[in-house]
């Protein structure tokens, strides 16, 4: 593929992924053959920022959880109030990074 529109790709998308995957991703771009940039280009992907702000508005109920996939630990979070509050709390922390790795899981799983 171009690496015009490769880096064009890392530089609107480098937010939705983890830094040290980036070079992957750069990588696994280079290697496609044209006919998938279609593809690539409608890939969506969730927003970190947008975790954050609904893990401090809904996280007691899990909707951060539910929000990137993670049904299990939403259904988990759901059922405990949060962990009593505990696990929302300690979610603030981490649904960021989660959610770049639910995005890194994505695109494994579109071109691996």
């Amino acid at each position: 593929m171009d690496a015009q529109k490769v880096d064009m790709f890392m530089m609107m998308n480098a937010k939705y992924f983890e830094s040290h995957h980036l070079n992957a991703i750069r990588e696994k771009l280079l290697t496609l053959d044209e006919s998938k940039w279609g593809l690539v280009q409608t890939m969506q992907f969730k927003d970190p920022t947008t975790s954050i702000i609904v893990s401090l508005l809904g996280g007691q109920l899990g909707i951060d959880r539910f929000m990137i996939g993670d049904t299990g630990m939403g259904i988990g979070k759901l059922l405990t109030c949060g962990g009593l509050g505990i696990w929302a709390i300690i979610d603030w922390f981490l649904i960021m990074g989660a959610t770049r790795e639910k995005n890194m899981e994505t695109f494994q799983n579109t071109f691996y």
